[in-house]
């Protein structure tokens, strides 16, 4: 799988607060109930760092697409058109990368 890591500072936030972008590309394929419990760990800040968004498109188990985007304890799951390969982009601080990658079978 392809995956990257961009450090950003954004200047709107504390000077001192450096922010991550996690991205991810995934051939694996998910049910809703699975992508939900995965967006539920992705909340939990003691186990995948602090995420301020998420977004992706991966594959269902029933051959459809599942478009999601989080936000803090706030998520939107909705099928949508095809892509060739599931991405991901997860946005935060202090992310537990392997953890992440680990959710979505990367």
């Amino acid at each position: 799988p392809h995956c990257c890591c961009h450090d950003h500072d954004h200047h709107h936030h504390h000077a001192d607060e450096v922010f991550v972008s996690w991205g991810c590309e995934t051939a694996k394929k998910f049910s809703e109930e699975e992508l939900r419990a995965a967006l539920a760990e992705l909340d939990d800040e003691e186990k995948c760092g602090i995420v301020l968004r998420a977004k992706g498109i991966i594959e269902s188990t029933d051959g459809t697409w599942i478009h999601f985007d989080m936000v803090p304890e706030e998520y939107d799951i909705r099928t949508g058109g095809a892509a060739i390969t599931g991405k991901l982009c997860v946005i935060g601080s202090k992310l537990d990368e392997k953890g992440i990658a680990g959710l979505f079978g990367v």
